[in-house]
């Protein structure tokens, strides 16, 4: 099964930009999961099991690095194009 996430990251820190683009930028390891970032929040579409498991790991490596954020998260059952505009 495909899985969609919107993710916004929140950084308890006055130098939000810097967490903000080490997340998004460790996300692009992940060959077998797809990104798109537009202003408002990054957008990742893959496998069930593997966009869960990316995420897990990322939000405690974040939390790790950079003390506390918050993340906002929409999962949406299923494959959407991710580059789709209106």
């Amino acid at each position: 099964m495909k899985l969609t996430v919107e993710i916004s990251m929140y950084p308890f820190n006055e130098n939000y930009i810097d967490p903000i683009k080490w997340f998004i930028s460790r996300l692009d390891k992940y060959d077998n999961i797809q990104r798109v970032t537009n202003a408002m929040a990054t957008q990742v579409c893959g496998n069930y099991d593997d966009v869960m498991q990316m995420l897990n790991v990322e939000m405690q490596a974040a939390h790790e690095k950079w003390g506390k954020a918050v993340f906002v998260c929409k999962f949406i059952g299923g494959e959407l194009n991710l580059s789709h505009s209106e």
